[in-house]
């Protein structure tokens, strides 16, 4: 056993990585090929201890390889980046992520991942996480369209930062962000900002995204954009903000079309419950038949106990979390 932080979490094995040739490893990639491969990991975490530095790869943590904590050594220390992109790069969203996640269980510990491709380049992803009962504590996500790719199956946040501008939280998984950071940057001239595009494609997925006791504000450099907390991705989108401070940028409106239509307005799920700040009134809010301010009752379906059953997995993580509202 040994500690993260408060918690004691089980360790079947570490290695470190050092840009400087201190560690069992120089480069995460090739970390990560040293994890084991399990089909059905009962026996603790691989643990990958990353010292402080700027490490310029492109990492995927392969399904084959479940049960890895990443830890670094703090936001804007250790440092993960790439800048692949739609426009520059040719590739799809799905493949311009700097690092991309699949394996069973995963944990990322105090890292900034990054994505430096710009507004101007479109897409450009700086995680993709696909693995479920992952899981990733006081990191950094940072870029512009489309940061992070909350791809599929259950996820948490807890204590992150997510940078971005359009899109910039999006993704088919079920995933609750709590006590986060959302801040807002400058888009490219022309463009609004729209937090979260959730990609729920039919109503019997028991996918969306929560957002729970976070901040909602702008980056340094957001100057004048208009700001909208989601729009539909999907026709069955589906988004909550709960008990969450959100500040002026918020347009009144609170939420935007996709591609000026009305496509989905009666079938997504948009919903707000007691958010705080000068952004979080619901007067001026969109009319849709698809969005709902909620009770009390409703606003529970979507907390990490009920909505990921977190307490069934989220305790041998290690990492803090509040099962029901704060």
């Amino acid at each position: 056993m040994r500690k993260l932080g408060e918690h004691e979490i089980w360790v079947k094995d570490m290695v470190t990585v050092s840009q400087d040739g201190s560690g069992n490893f120089t480069t995460i990639n090739d970390a990560v090929s040293a994890a084991p491969n399990r089909s059905f990991p009962t026996d603790g975490y691989f643990v990958i201890y990353v010292r402080a530095g700027v490490y310029e790869e492109y990492v995927s943590i392969h399904k084959k390889k479940p049960k890895l904590m990443m830890i670094g050594e703090g936001i804007n220390k250790t440092i993960i980046t790439g800048d692949h992109s739609v426009l520059n790069h040719y590739l799809t969203t799905f493949h311009t992520a700097t690092f991309g996640v699949n394996g069973f269980g995963f944990v990322g510990v105090g890292m900034t991942f990054r994505n430096t491709a710009g507004p101007e380049m479109h897409q450009a992803v700086a995680v993709r996480n696909s693995a479920d009962q992952s899981t990733f504590y006081r990191c950094s996500f940072e870029g512009y369209q489309d940061t992070l790719y909350a791809h599929s199956l259950r996820q948490f946040y807890r204590e992150c930062d997510i940078y971005g501008t359009v899109d910039f939280i999006f993704g088919n998984a079920g995933a609750v962000f709590q006590n986060c950071n959302i801040l807002v940057r400058k888009p490219m001239s022309g463009q609004f900002n729209a937090i979260i595009a959730q990609g729920r494609n039919d109503s019997n997925q028991n996918t969306g995204i929560s957002i729970h006791n976070c901040s909602i504000r702008a980056a340094e450099d957001l100057g004048v954009a208009a700001t909208y907390l989601g729009r539909p991705w999907k026709e069955y989108s589906r988004t909550v903000y709960m008990q969450s401070e959100i500040e002026r940028l918020i347009d009144a409106s609170g939420w935007h079309v996709w591609n000026a239509s009305d496509f989905a307005l009666a079938t997504l799920y948009y919903a707000e419950f007691n958010n705080t700040g000068p952004g979080s009134s619901t007067t001026l809010r969109v009319t849709w038949p698809g969005y709902h301010v909620i009770n009390v009752t409703d606003a529970a379906k979507f907390t990490v106990a009920n909505f990921l059953f977190g307490d069934e997995w989220l305790p041998q993580t290690g990492v803090s979390y509040t099962s029901n509202f704060v």
